[in-house]
């Protein structure tokens, strides 16, 4: 349920994030692992690693996690098994860390449906992925129109997310500049990387209670000097720390230091994303201590030859 948690005393925020505008309602300062679900070899849903894994992220210094983001097998879920996973991370996480939840279906009713469910699983926050099954139907005001309604229903606040390497679809920006003005709509996970959009949306929103997320650590730290409150990143299910750590000097201007360990971070991040995706990730989560363990059907693990290439984006920058 809804507690004290979720609504973080104002003025919490530092450094480079703080907005000219008003305080934010909820601080998403930080950085968030869209966690990997983990898979016995059966491909069952594997609790019992995942509360292994959760253990292993509790001690390091996240703002919260993720889960079913594209990085967590999210549409190879049944409903049933998407509430268990939010369940079973929430009775593991510490309650001063934020939960956010991958609520977004194609349908209006069935996104608030399961909005409305996450909330009572535990979730803190509803992270909404753009319809987009007939994305040639998905215009700026019909966008507008299905996240209005699922923000006006949601008894949790709602994160517009935008990832048009899964979706083919950039959620627009004038869509994104309309839905900051509502009260339940607190911010944006961009995955585009048009580091461009991503600071005229924090320029746009400054008057709105409305942060922007980056949604790879590829552009962290230019997000960051951009304005930026954080980041969704998928390289931080296998280097939280690091991630945490460049939060921590843009947050101060360490720009120099910044920029060095932006730049180790750039490649083992591509390689868990674009080049092999999510069997690359649980690949490499295996390398640093955590179970990753298969995909489900139909993705496949990696053949030989792209686990050295995978192996050689690590070690070149010294994390291997």
């Amino acid at each position: 349920g809804q507690g004290p948690r979720t609504w973080l005393a104002r003025g919490q925020r530092r450094g480079l994030s703080v907005p000219v505008g008003p305080e934010h309602s909820l601080d998403l300062g930080g950085i968030f692992p869209p966690l990997a679900t983990p898979f016995s070899p059966m491909q069952e849903v594997d609790y019992a690693q995942l509360e292994g894994n959760l253990r292993r992220y509790a001690k390091v210094p996240f703002r919260g996690l993720v889960v079913l983001g594209s990085n967590g097998e999210y549409p190879y879920l049944a409903p049933r098994e998407r509430l268990e996973v939010v369940s079973c991370v929430r009775r593991a996480l510490p309650r001063d860390r934020l939960l956010l939840a991958g609520s977004g279906c194609e349908s209006t009713q069935a996104t608030i449906e399961l909005t409305v469910n996450m909330a009572e699983a535990g979730a803190d926050v509803a992270l909404v992925v753009t319809p987009c099954y007939y994305r040639g139907a998905m215009t700026s005001a019909t966008l507008v129109q299905h996240y209005t309604e699922v923000a006006d229903a949601s008894p949790i606040p709602v994160v517009l997310y935008s990832v048009p390497a899964n979706t083919g679809l950039d959620l627009p920006l004038e869509a994104v500049l309309t839905l900051a003005q509502h009260p339940n709509i607190v911010g944006i996970k961009d995955s585009g990387g048009d580091i461009t959009r991503m600071g005229l949306m924090v320029h746009k929103t400054r008057q709105e209670d409305f942060q922007v997320l980056a949604g790879s650590a590829g552009f962290l730290m230019a997000s960051y000097a951009l304005g930026a409150s954080g980041g969704v990143c998928a390289l931080a299910n296998v280097l939280g720390a690091p991630l945490c750590q460049l939060d921590h000097l843009c947050r101060k201007g360490h720009w120099q230091e910044a920029r060095d360990l932006q730049h180790r971070l750039i490649e083992p991040n591509t390689a868990v994303t674009r080049r092999f995706g999510i069997p690359g990730l649980k690949k490499a989560m295996e390398w640093f201590g955590y179970y990753g363990g298969p995909c489900r059907a139909p993705l496949a693990p990696l053949s030989p030859p792209q686990v050295e290439e995978l192996r050689g984006a690590f070690s070149a920058n010294g994390w291997l």
